[in-house]
């Protein structure tokens, strides 16, 4: 996601509120979990340092969201709802992670 400015140096969710709002629901548009893997001098290692998922929110490019722990694939489409979901500006772009996430629809 894209943002004009840069506010913080640190995940918040206030930050993620601002981009995210709660009021509108949030759908899961991932057909497989992304690993993340750990990098040492341009060289990928076998460490996994974390899991993406694509989502999609009325009035919002499609975002990913990392995760450290592996979470459990939601269906195609389905409204889901974070816990602790966070956010940081850097440059003009915006990132997320949060702690798991449910379905709710």
């Amino acid at each position: 996601m894209k943002t004009s400015f840069n506010q913080s140096n640190q995940y918040t969710e206030q930050t993620a509120r601002k981009f995210v709002p709660t009021n509108i629901p949030v759908k899961c548009v991932t057909a497989h979990i992304e690993t993340q893997f750990e990098y040492v001098d341009k060289q990928r290692t076998e460490n996994i340092k974390g899991y993406k998922l694509w989502f999609v929110q009325e009035g919002n490019n499609p975002f990913t969201v990392k995760f450290e722990q592996k979470p459990e694939l939601p269906p195609f489409l389905a409204i889901v709802e974070f816990e602790k979901l966070e956010g940081i500006e850097i440059r003009s772009n915006v990132y997320f992670k949060a702690d798991s996430l449910k379905v709710v629809k």
